[in-house]
């Protein structure tokens, strides 16, 4: 049993507070540390990347072909361009690539690795094209698609709904996690042992796995979840007309 319990990752309970013994009631502390220093690290990056944008060409040219990337996805996906929009899912694009691959830090692991964080991030992409559904096309319009085209539909309209948040959440989820294991077993096996290490360093295994399961899959990651966003919103922003 002692075994096990050292298995668990630190939490954080609620239960002493309310009184009540439930596994909903824990929070993975580990989880909310490293995302709030992640959060941090992006709003000190807001001071240099101003001088950059000021000082230096190159950067500016960086930083500014990322917005023109995102102002162009937002254009296509929703045929014109909504500055709200733009900036919901570059900002989401931002964070969730920061969360990604935040193990290139020391002693940081991934917020993403972890379901509640993913699950988070999909229920306020959820939220948010509900109201943008809403504000577009009207409250009532909203609740009559539900009930297209047949009012025994409404069930299946619901479960459609909520089945965008497991989609992006889970496949999210799926992904950094499993790249995270892998990536443990591989750079556990060889640790301790000066041969494997060498050798590993030397053919490059080392950094080709580095970078194909933390940049590579965070990087697409990140764009499918913000592509999916972008997505789910243009079918949410259309009206019966269109």
């Amino acid at each position: 049993m002692k075994g096990i319990e050292t298995l668990k990752p630190p939490q954080w309970s609620l239960s002493s507070i309310l009184g009540y013994e439930h596994p909903f009631l824990t929070i993975n502390s580990k989880t909310v540390v490293f995302t709030w220093i992640i959060i941090g690290l992006l709003i000190l990056l807001l001071i240099p990347i101003r001088w950059i944008i000021l000082n230096t060409r190159i950067g500016r040219y960086l930083i500014l072909s990322f917005n023109s990337f995102f102002i162009d996805l937002t254009k296509q996906s929703l045929g014109t361009f909504h500055f709200t929009h733009f900036t919901f899912v570059a900002a989401i694009f931002t964070f969730i690539l920061a969360c990604n691959t935040a193990s290139l830090i020391p002693w940081i692991e991934e917020p993403t690795r972890d379901l509640n964080t993913t699950l988070a991030l999909g229920l306020i992409s959820f939220f948010y094209i509900q109201a943008a559904s809403i504000k577009a096309q009207g409250l009532l319009p909203y609740v009559k698609g539900y009930f297209t085209p047949f009012f025994i539909m409404l069930p299946l309209n619901l479960v459609g709904k909520l089945a965008s948040i497991v989609s992006i959440s889970f496949r999210l989820f799926g992904n950094i996690f499993g790249g995270s294991i892998i990536s443990q077993i591989y750079f556990g096996s060889i640790k301790g042992s000066l041969l494997l290490e060498t050798i590993g360093i030397l053919s490059g295994v080392n950094i080709a796995i580095t970078l194909f399961f933390t940049l590579f899959e965070g990087f697409l990651q990140a764009f499918v979840f913000a592509m999916l966003t972008l997505t789910y919103l243009s079918i949410g922003l259309q009206s019966d007309d269109h």
